[in-house]
């Protein structure tokens, strides 16, 4: 957050500076508030695009064979331009290398899962999926699944139509 902080002011600061050349060109024909303008439209400008830009610059660094398999574009109540220009803030991604079948239940698959969200660290998962109830659950200390494939201590959650966890992972581990 630091950086993103300095290279905001860097923008401010270089669009002032090209504000006061324009003015030093023109030997101030151009107004004098066109400097502090200037710095704020590139601190805003600089702004916009950082939070706009981050879901694809992160998502673009993953490694090969971690997909994104969800993302959060809802309008959000206090950025009402999210309403007109949705703002991804928050996603999940799989790790789709390490897809491995439960060995007491082959229709259990265990996969990896991360959860990124904009200023936080990235959290990490183990999500099974039941590709022949379709239905998944995240692996939690409380929630375990047992030698046979019997979930204890959660609750199996139906998996929406199109859910790209339940069809890469399912997809994946009949292949391999």
């Amino acid at each position: 957050m630091g950086l993103e902080l300095l290279a905001a002011i860097v923008a401010a600061v270089a669009c002032a500076g090209i504000a006061l050349m324009l003015r030093k060109a023109t030997r101030q024909r151009l107004p004098s508030w066109i400097v502090p303008a200037a710095a704020g439209l590139g601190l805003i400008g600089f702004t916009a695009w950082n939070e706009y830009s981050w879901f694809s610059r992160v998502s673009a660094a993953l490694p090969d064979g971690v997909k994104v398999v969800w993302q959060d574009d809802a309008p959000q109540l206090l950025r009402p331009w999210t309403y007109v220009a949705p703002l991804t803030v928050r996603f999940l991604a799989m790790d789709t290398r390490n897809l491995a079948k439960h060995p007491g239940n082959a229709d259990l698959v265990l996969t990896d899962v991360y959860a990124f969200a904009r200023w936080r660290g990235v959290e990490q998962g183990v999500v099974v999926v039941d590709c022949a109830k379709a239905s998944l659950v995240r692996l939690t200390t409380e929630t375990k699944i047992d030698d046979a494939g019997v979930l204890t201590g959660g609750e199996w959650q139906p998996v929406a139509e199109g859910d790209a966890t339940a069809t890469l992972a399912c997809g994946g581990a009949s292949d391999g």
